[in-house]
Order: structure tokens, then sequence, then C-alpha cells
């Protein structure tokens, strides 16, 4: 889904002002904004909501994408989650009684992985080894633990969006 005259995001060269170890996360990061901006290109609004199989929708991944790296990078900086981000986490599947835009999704997205590459690049690499509890329990993870999982989870919904916004537009001009 990346433009197709550049070599994906990883095969572009090191990221300027991030530190080495923590280039594949911002490689993946800077992917799937990428890939996001041409996938939600005209997307129909009335599409967002639609689930496909009983799966998740459009706007549920992008919701969801937006909240998990914001609430992974609140745990790698020693922080609990707020109140605020605990509301967005019990929303996220559901439209609220805003209407949202696909273009307000992706927008949203797009911010939270500017701020993440923020982060990344102003992040003490002596520190990603260090332990970080997750969520109210404590579980044990690290600052690049916690990097790490905010790549990872973010490209395997990236993955689910990608099928279920191509169904929904195949279903949508076979109707």
């Amino acid at each position: 889904m990346h433009d197709r005259n550049l070599p994906e995001v990883w095969l572009r060269g090191p990221l300027d002002n991030i530190p080495a170890l923590l280039q594949p996360v911002a490689h993946a990061l800077l992917q799937a904004k990428e890939e996001i901006g041409i996938l939600m290109k005209d997307f129909p609004d009335k599409l967002l909501w639609q689930k496909v199989a009983g799966m998740a929708s459009p706007g549920f991944h992008l919701q969801h994408l937006t909240g998990v790296i914001n609430r992974l990078f609140t745990y790698a900086q020693a922080e609990q989650l707020s109140e605020m981000q605990l509301e967005y986490l019990s929303n996220e599947e559901n439209p609220t009684n805003k209407v949202y835009t696909s273009a307000e999704l992706a927008d949203a997205f797009y911010r939270q992985v500017d701020e993440a590459i923020r982060v990344l690049s102003a992040t003490d690499t002596n520190t990603l080894t260090n332990f970080r509890g997750v969520g109210r329990k404590q579980l044990p993870s690290t600052v690049i633990g916690l990097y790490t999982h905010a790549a990872e989870h973010t490209m395997r919904h990236l993955g689910q969006l990608i099928v279920t916004v191509n169904v929904l537009k195949a279903n949508k001009a076979i109707n």
C-alpha cells in the first residue's frame, strides 16, 4: 500500500535523530502511517463502522491504533494511564456521539505516530531495558518491550484494517 516508487520505510536507510536500537520501531510506525494514508484516502465514511464477518470495523482499527500507541508509550515513560486515556480505551470499539470521518480518524493516527517518533528521538538508550509496569496489575515489561509491542501491534491491526477496508470496498462495488 506504500508509494510504489519508494521502497518500504525500513529500506530507505536510517532515520535522522532516532537511536539505532529504535530504528525498527520508528520504521514500522512510519510504514503504517504511509499505508493508512493510501488505504483510507477517499474511504466512504458510511462504511467506517461496518464489520466484515463479525470482525472489527475500520473505525475501531483506526481508533485502536491511535490509542494503543498512546497507551504503550505512556507506560514506557513510567506513567499510568489518565482518566482520558481510559475513557478513550472504553470507546474504541464504538462510534461515539461525535460523528467521525475516516480522514479525522486517520489524522489522529498520524499525529500519534508523529508524537511517538518525537518520543523515540528523545529516548535515552540506556533506559531501554528498564522495568516498566503495565496496567493496574503492573505486569512486567521494559521500555524497549513496550516500544516494540507498539510497533508489532500496530502492524497487526494494519493488516486487519487492510483486509477489512478492501472487502468493504469490494462489497460496495458489487452492491
